[in-house]
């Protein structure tokens, strides 16, 4: 193939095929660069060698297939390219095929990553030409590969589940499929396995994985898609240290075998109240300092009333040491303190220390003592410049968890080829759904209480620990998972804790209830995003580099119309009217 030409095939006659990536014109020759998924070479025209070759290639353009037989050379001195892999050797033509010719395209191979996102996937059949994207997906293909190997090593199998299931919400919106044998029925596309395989667990099955697609309904983001595949496992008799230690054991062997890279095992754990506490965030990046700091209670002695009155109200001031941003000026903190206020903080407020102190317009409120305790516990140096948001404690961990991210990628506190990976245990089971009034699960309604917490599931479900963790690499979840509960009472507790009454988790989750009388192993697993696994291993900040055919933030396909509206006919037959939405709703 095009890319695998070395010095070692000089002399030899070689049959190729590709595409036009590049033509020149040097006159008496004619040079292509023909490309294929594996590189590029140069193939030369010479009249002089086949003049009927020649006078073919001078009609040929950009991203035409040719086929050609031809005879490897080396590259005259001075000629030869160190940055391409074939760059020591060319290709003499003496037969010429034109197999198809093309379209003046709409943007070239070579110059894709400049163009419009929009007009490249609209054309993915062309973007997807592109010797980076090909990588990525040669990158996907071998770690789907390794990943097979490695589980069925470890004594897993690999089993499907249906695609067409009972709707059953697990906290995100659902692609419903209606039934045109059953009228007026309706199938839902998975979110995940996760009733099924837990099922599985039941069935004896021990150790399960599958490679999954998986669908959610719900708003997109760089990291989001519609329909995503999902790396999903689960085991019986294991306990969340086993689980944790089998993925170690699997993230280890791909970024060795993949990207060779060893990695250093056992990966560091935090607690999720740790997590937020020094990064007000259970997504952690740990590639750099830069940590929150509690400042309440001295916050609380001051005669600052911005800072007392979010204390008064159950709040906390907390505050992050932008090392050596002293400098800024007063329209750059006017900035940050606009970024914030995207994530509900009503203000920013700030001190920068010199040589002689602290210079800020709330310094007057804090004593001498207060401002050195301040300096202390931030460690903070001439030259730095503190900021502080207090709020209510969600508030304040979102505003300055993104601020850090925000200061980092200012400063270029983030070097590249970095891989920071992080445990994230002991999430709270639920959380509390303040405009609905109700408690909500963390993970979903299958995650295991802690044994010790079980006694607060009813009387306080704010303080129960969940047996969870995910596993965070540079400030993404790559992944998370749970301990499941595996006993009917326990999961009719949590299930009423949530607001369900007998009669909807009876309809919603009854053969799930039914299927743990009759001898439930204790099981967990885990889930991973294979898209945004191979988007953090690729370097990609977005998964839709790491999809052969990706929809838009309004989850649309560009090259095909998806979605579109469906014949009369059809509607008829599945018994479905469409309704128009009324403007504005």
């Amino acid at each position: 193939m095009c890319g695998e030409l070395k010095e070692t095939h000089i002399g030899r006659d070689v049959v190729l095929t590709g595409w036009v990536h590049r033509r020149r014109d040097h006159g008496g020759l004619i040079f292509i660069d023909l490309r294929d998924r594996t590189g590029l070479v140069q193939i030369v025209f010479n009249p002089e060698t086949d003049l009927e070759a020649f006078q073919k290639a001078e009609t040929v353009r950009s991203e035409y297939v040719l086929a050609v037989k031809g005879r490897v050379s080396a590259r005259p001195e001075g000629t030869v390219n160190e940055n391409l892999p074939t760059g020591r050797v060319e290709v003499y033509v003496s037969e010429l095929e034109i197999v198809t010719a093309a379209k003046t395209p709409p943007f070239t191979v070579f110059d894709a990553d400049k163009v419009d996102e929009s007009v490249r996937l609209k054309y993915r059949y062309l973007d997807l030409r592109r010797p980076d994207l090909q990588e990525v997906l040669f990158l996907r293909h071998k770690t789907t590969m390794e990943i097979r190997k490695f589980l069925d090593r470890a004594g897993f199998w690999e089993i499907e589940t249906p695609m067409l299931t009972k709707s059953t919400p697990e906290g995100a919106r659902e692609y419903v499929v209606p039934s045109r044998i059953h009228a007026g029925e309706f199938y839902v596309l998975p979110q995940s396995p996760q009733l099924l395989k837990q099922i599985l667990m039941v069935s004896g099955i021990d150790k399960y994985f599958q490679i999954v697609r998986c669908f959610r309904d719900e708003d997109l983001r760089a990291d989001r898609q519609p329909e995503f595949t999902q790396l999903d496992m689960e085991m019986s008799f294991v306990d969340e240290g086993q689980v944790m230690s089998l993925i170690e054991g699997l993230m280890s062997h791909l970024f060795y075998e993949l990207l060779d890279i060893p990695l250093k095992t056992p990966l560091p754990r935090m607690t999720y109240a740790e997590a937020m506490e020094r990064f007000g965030t259970d997504r952690p990046d740990t590639r750099f300092g830069m940590e929150l700091v509690d400042i309440s209670d001295i916050a609380a002695k001051t005669d600052f009333k911005v800072f007392a009155g979010a204390l008064s109200k159950g709040g906390q001031v907390k505050g992050i040491n932008a090392k050596g941003c002293g400098g800024y000026s007063r329209k750059e903190i006017d900035e940050l303190t606009a970024f914030v206020g995207n994530f509900g903080a009503k203000g920013l407020a700030w001190m920068i220390i010199t040589d002689e102190g602290i210079k800020s317009p709330i310094g007057k409120f804090f004593t001498e003592e207060q401002k050195s305790e301040i300096i202390k516990i931030m460690e903070a140096e001439p030259g730095d410049l503190l900021l502080f948001v207090a709020d209510k404690p969600k508030v304040t961990a979102d505003s300055l968890s993104n601020l850090r991210l925000e200061l980092a990628r200012r400063l270029n506190l983030i070097s590249g080829g970095q891989f920071n990976f992080v445990w994230v245990t002991d999430f709270p089971l639920v959380n509390y759904n303040e405009e609905e009034e109700r408690w909500e699960a963390n993970h979903h309604p299958f995650t295991s209480p802690k044994e010790e917490d079980l006694e607060f599931l009813e009387a306080d479900p704010g303080s129960v620990r969940a047996k969870a963790y995910d596993l965070v690499l540079n400030g993404i979840e790559m992944g998370g998972g749970s301990i499941r509960i595996h006993r009917r009472n326990i999961q009719e507790r949590v299930f009423k804790v949530l607001g369900y009454s007998p009669e909807e988790y009876h309809s919603k989750f009854g053969f799930l209830l039914e299927a743990f009388e009759y001898g439930t192993p204790p099981h967990g697993g885990i889930a991973f995003g294979l898209d945004r696994i191979v988007m953090l291993m690729a370097g990609k900040d977005s998964i839709r580099d790491c999809i052969a055919f990706p929809k838009t933030q309004s989850a649309t396909c560009l090259m095909t119309d998806a979605p579109s509206k469906i014949s009369e006919q059809q509607l008829r037959e599945l018994g479905i009217q469409t309704v128009k939405k009324k403007a504005g709703k």
